[in-house]
């Protein structure tokens, strides 16, 4: 039976800081061609999920599922999962908060996680405004969470409540469509994040601050995140997310 990493958590603790301090969201259609045979239709499913072991209790509804939620993370990550998590509506916030990442902003009121507390720390003003070099520090937290999560106790975790996940992306309006695709979509987009060398310049033309670089300010709400968190933090998101893409992708039925 094929495996499933937990690659929700990591997004959805980089979710918590999106564009809480900064500036926070066309189709097309090529002309038929009765000459050209039409591109082979994508596998409905690309990166099916199973149950690594058959569930001891039936999963409850998606609507009463927190409790079951809580007590999973609780063994998963200890009594005392960390305070800036949200223990209410907790797929519905998932979910929505992994589908929006590669979108231009990201609600806070939908997160599963708290923001960073405190405001950006910046270096100079005006026209040499950046993030300073300590402002990573706020996301430290965060990104040891990220880091740390029990990867073999986590796939058991996602792939037993995995219905209720898939059955909440297709209340968002995704009949057809597959979260854990969906999932392996953003992780790819997520490690496509460019690199800064040197200080991230800010402007403030309002309240927000946003990125000084029109190219980055058009980056997503996610690829923002990597940017805000620091580069050696970045680093080490990114690692975890390309070991979790990685066997997501690759690894084999039992």
């Amino acid at each position: 039976m094929k495996r499933i990493m937990l690659w929700l958590i990591p997004p959805i603790v980089l979710g918590a800081v999106a564009a809480y301090y900064f500036w926070p969201e066309k189709p097309t259609s090529a002309p038929e061609s009765i000459s050209t045979p039409a591109p082979a239709a994508e596998p409905a499913i690309r990166y099916p999920v199973e149950s690594i072991d058959a569930p001891a209790t039936p999963l409850p509804p998606l609507t009463e599922s927190d409790e079951a939620l809580n007590a999973a993370f609780s063994a998963l990550l200890g009594k005392n999962p960390p305070k800036f998590l949200y223990l209410n509506q907790i797929i519905q916030r998932i979910v929505a908060t992994v589908d929006n990442l590669p979108r231009d902003h990201v609600a806070p009121r939908l997160m599963p996680v708290k923001p960073v507390p405190g405001v950006p720390i910046t270096v100079n003003s005006r026209d040499n405004l950046a993030l300073g070099p300590k402002n990573a520090e706020r996301y430290q937290p965060y990104v040891n969470f990220m880091t740390a999560i029990p990867i073999d106790s986590a796939v058991a975790l996602y792939a037993r409540f995995y219905p209720l996940f898939q059955e909440q992306y297709e209340k968002l309006g995704y009949p057809g469509k597959y979260f854990n695709d969906r999932a392996v979509e953003v992780i790819d987009h997520l490690l496509a994040a460019p690199e800064v060398d040197g200080p991230v310049r800010l402007v403030q033309p309002r309240v927000l601050y946003e990125f000084a670089d029109p190219k980055l300010e058009q980056l997503s709400a996610g690829q923002k995140i990597l940017l805000r968190i620091g580069r050696a933090n970045a680093v080490k998101v990114k690692e975890k997310l390309n070991e979790i893409r990685q066997a997501l992708v690759s690894m084999k039925p039992q």
